[in-house]
Formats: structure tokens, C-alpha cells, sequence
């Protein structure tokens, strides 16, 4: 990968006064001019609703810095006033095809390469992809971005999808997961692919099981009414966990090539065993938080939100035992679970290697002697190895003691900061890279099996099991991994 944009682009931003381009896309696109990744005649071109010019936009822009970007970073004028150099704004109707005539304009004048990027509804991702092409907005180098959630159900994802191709290639269109920009998310590649150490361990001769948490503190908190036609399973399984789930269970790729990684990662979603209504109560649980307490702070439960409605069933927590039916993961269970209202901000990888055949150590600390591989995403990107040693002095004889093999990137890196997700992913759209973006065929199998747990859950009609706010989820979900004879990592 290179590390410097190839050439001049327009970066269209469709949505830029919304929550997403205010605290994650514009403060990305600032830290990456800052770094010198972008080419000096890149321009960015901000759409949205409101009657601004490009001052007042400026000027709302490095309001939001205030909030969302550090002190030290601002502190760099000259590349605070070369940013907003680049910056332009166009106000419009995003539906209306007359309103895109001054953009069609301007990028057709400049002769670069135009990246649109739609931080907006997927409900208008057809419209504003309408309006770019009658408009004369785009042409065959054009590239897209489409944000989630594409879609609430494999239909709906068909419908959405199927809006964009009418004027985009796939090859044009890059769908954006974050968690696939995460540095030690990439990592993961090279830990598997660069190292025999454990390349050669990887798969059900030697791994036990895997667990992947994606724990949010936060609850519903001014989303309610959006978030409650999506709920967990939308909007995190689907996604975000897949994706991981498919990056530590693919087969290695024959290449590092966008669509090499992609149909690796495909034959995992395809591989991944149905979850019917018959099995769910073996294999699901679902939750739905109620007041509790988190860092020693109340929090109201879910249908106490503001704007709450309290007959809702929506779930607010998942735990899944998925199985991929494949040779290099048979009879390896791999352990989903994510929440809202968790104890932390806490989102990791641990890979659970098998006991040595033969125990020779005391019996009491059996537990310490199998080793794991922690995959830390937050807060705190790492990578640490669980091992046992003996423990040191002269009295303690073959006690042993389970301790990390770790590397924390800031430290080892000597990073002030660690990059987030969407610098990565937008110098790769900007380079014309696909690899760290989800192809439809990805999307719609992964649907696919999403929506066989949900019409399960339909089909039962049972209401989600509570737990309180502060905690890791229903008591129901200890019972899904230790009827395996299994522990989640915290409780391990």
C-alpha cells in the first residue's frame, strides 16, 4: 500500500453538515492534509440542505474542530489554513437535479477525478445518484461511497444496490464498513499471512474457540426512533462483526488484491451454518437493557429513552454461536456477542488455542496453561499473546503464571496517535484501492443469514431477555458458552 494519494481528486461530500462529516469525515480529511497524504490540488466540495457560502461552511467546519479535534493537532495553523483552502460548499436539495448543475460545473472544468461520498440516508443514495448523472456529475472514473446501513433486510439491500448500479459500476463503488480501517484489524492480515508461527496453527487442529466482542457503553441517547427499526443485529452483526469474523476464518488469499481478499472473505459467509427458528435457543440469545448503573453513573433502560416507545422488542444486545461448515473450521465455534449499555467501550479478538494433549502441571491451574491471542480494537489497538512461564522465586517450585506477550501500537510505534478507521479508508478511496471495502455479493450473503435469525425470532415471538444497564448481557448468554464447557474472557 502506498502511502501518498496518486493523483488530484474532487472529494464530493453529500451530507456534510450531518453527524458523520462533522465529527469523523471532515476531521479525517483535515488529519490526512496534515500528514501530507493528499495531493496539493486535491479539493473537497461539501453538499448538504442549508443556504451557506464557503466561508460560513469554513467557519462551521472549525467550530466542529473545537469538539472533535485535539488542541495539539489544531495548533497547526498553516495546515489549518491550507485544509480550508481546499474546502468548497454547495447548498441544494440533494434530490433535485437542477440543484447539482454548479458541481457538474466544477468538476467538469477541473478534469480530476471525482469521489462522491454519500453521508447520507441510503434511502437517497438512488435520488442523488440520479441527480449526479443528469446532471453531467460524474462519468466512468467516477467513484462512489455508500455508507451503512445498506438496507434493513436482504430486499431492502437488493433495492438499494440495485439504485446505485443503474449508474455505477461495481468497480466504481466502495462500501464502507469503519471497523475494516482499524489498524490492528489490518494487522490481523499480516499476523496471519507473514508469520508461519501462526499461520500453521490456524484452523481446528489447533484453535479451540473464538470470541469477538464488540461492547458499546453508550444506549440509544437522541437515536431512538433510528435505531429502533434496526436494533443489534442490524446494525452491528450484519456488519461489523461479520466482517471480522470473515478476516480471521478466510483461507489466505493468492494475492493482497481487492478482490482476492473479497472472495476469500465471501466463501466464509457462505460457508456460515443457517441458524433456524428450531435451533436459535441453543445458538442466540438476544437482550434489551433497563436502568442500571455505569461508572458509578444512572442510566435509564432502554424503554425509558427519550421518545422511547415501551411495547418495543427491539434488541439491544446479541450473542451468537455461529459454525463455519468448512475444512479448516469444523467443529470450531466461533462466539458473537456485542451491546449497548455494556460496562465499557470495549471491542477485541481473542483466538483460544488448544491445551497441550498431555498436562503435566498441578491440576488447580490447568486453566493457565492454554494460550491465547487478544485482538484489541479498543480502546486500545494491540495485540497481545496470552502464555504460561513459571512463576520466579525460589519458593513458589513449577507454580506457573499466565502473562502477555504484547504489542501496544502507540508504544511500540511511538505514535502520538493512532490513525482512525476513516483516515485509512478514505486514502484508499482516494488511491482506488477496493480491498478495505465490502463487495454486494459480501453484503447480500451476509443479509442472507442475518435474516434467517430474524425471521426465527418472528416465528417464536418471545420478547428479549433483560439485563441491566452496567453489565455483560443476559444471564442467558453466560449459559450459551459455558454449556460448551466455555467462558466468555472476562469471566475466564
Amino acid at each position: 500500500m502506498t502511502m501518498t494519494t496518486l493523483q488530484a481528486c474532487n472529494l464530493v461530500l453529500f451530507g456534510a453538515l450531518g453527524d458523520l462529516s462533522r465529527r469523523k469525515l471532515l476531521p479525517a480529511l483535515y488529519q490526512l492534509d496534515r500528514a501530507g497524504l493528499l495531493h496539493a490540488d486535491t479539493e473537497i466540495i461539501g453538499m448538504a440542505r442549508d443556504s451557506l457560502d464557503d466561508q460560513s461552511f469554513r467557519q462551521v467546519m472549525l467550530e466542529n474542530f473545537q469538539r472533535f479535534v485535539s488542541k495539539d493537532d489544531l495548533a497547526d495553523q498553516q495546515a489549518l489554513e491550507r485544509f480550508c483552502a481546499r474546502v468548497h460548499y454547495i447548498g441544494t436539495d440533494l434530490t433535485k437535479v437542477e440543484g447539482y448543475l454548479p458541481l457538474a460545473e466544477r468538476l467538469q472544468q477541473s478534469g480530476r477525478t471525482s469521489v462522491c461520498y454519500l453521508a447520507t440516508p441510503p434511502g437517497i443514495f438512488g435520488a442523488i445518484c440520479e441527480c449526479l448523472q443528469g446532471s453531467g456529475a460524474i462519468n466512468s472514473d467516477t467513484r462512489i461511497v455508500l455508507e451503512k446501513p445498506l438496507g434493513k433486510d436482504l430486499a431492502s439491500s437488493k433495492v438499494i444496490n440495485d439504485q446505485v448500479a443503474r449508474f455505477f459500476q461495481e468497480s466504481q463503488i466502495y462500501r464502507i464498513d469503519h471497523y475494516l480501517g482499524k489498524e490492528t484489524v489490518q494487522n490481523l492480515i499480516a499476523l496471519r499471512f507473514a508469520n508461519n508461527l501462526f499461520g500453521s496453527q490456524w484452523n481446528q487442529n489447533h484453535i479451540d474457540h473464538v470470541q469477538i466482542t464488540v461492547a458499546e457503553e453508550v444506549g440509544a441517547e437522541g437515536r431512538w426512533s433510528y435505531y429502533d427499526k434496526s436494533g443489534q443485529m442490524r446494525d452491528m452483526v450484519q456488519n461489523h462483526l461479520l466482517q471480522l469474523l470473515c478476516l480471521i476464518a478466510m483461507d489466505p488469499p493468492s494475492e493482497l488484491s481487492a478482490d482476492s481478499i473479497r472472495d476469500e472473505k465471501l466463501k466464509v459467509l457462505r460457508a456460515l451454518k443457517p441458524i433456524t427458528a428450531d435451533r436459535l435457543s441453543q445458538q442466540v440469545v438476544r437482550g434489551q437493557y433497563v436502568a442500571g448503573n455505569i461508572q458509578g453513573k444512572a442510566v435509564p433502560g432502554y424503554l425509558e429513552e427519550d421518545g422511547a416507545n415501551p411495547h418495543s422488542t427491539t434488541e439491544t444486545f446479541v450473542a451468537i454461536k455461529a459454525e463455519i461448515a468448512n475444512w479448516r473450521w469444523a467443529g470450531v465455534p466461533f462466539y458473537l456477542r456485542t451491546g449497548k449499555r455494556m460496562p465499557t467501550k470495549w471491542s477485541e479478538i481473542i483466538i483460544h488455542f488448544k491445551q497441550q494433549p498431555h498436562y503435566i502441571f498441578a491440576p488447580e491451574q490447568r486453566n493457565l496453561a492454554s494460550n491465547k491471542l487478544i485482538i484489541r480494537l479498543q480502546p486500545d489497538e494491540g495485540i497481545s499473546l496470552q502464555v504460561a512461564t513459571k512463576d520466579q522465586g525460589l519458593d513458589k517450585g513449577m507454580r506457573l503464571r499466565s502473562g502477555p506477550l504484547s504489542l501496544n501500537f502507540s508504544e511500540a510505534f511511538h505514535q502520538d496517535r493512532i490513525p482512525d478507521a476513516y483516515e485509512r479508508l478514505l486514502l484508499e478511496v482516494l488511491q482506488g484501492n477496493q480491498a478495505l471495502f465490502v463487495r454486494r455479493d459480501e453484503v447480500e450473503y451476509a443479509w442472507k443469514w442475518v435474516d434467517t435469525i430474524i425471521k426465527g425470532w418472528d416465528e417464536l415471538n418471545e420478547p428479549p431477555k433483560k439485563y441491566q444497564a452496567g453489565t455483560w448481557g443476559p444471564v442467558s448468554s453466560i449459559a450459551l458458552i459455558s454449556r460448551d464447557g466455555r467462558a466468555w474472557h472476562e469471566d475466564a
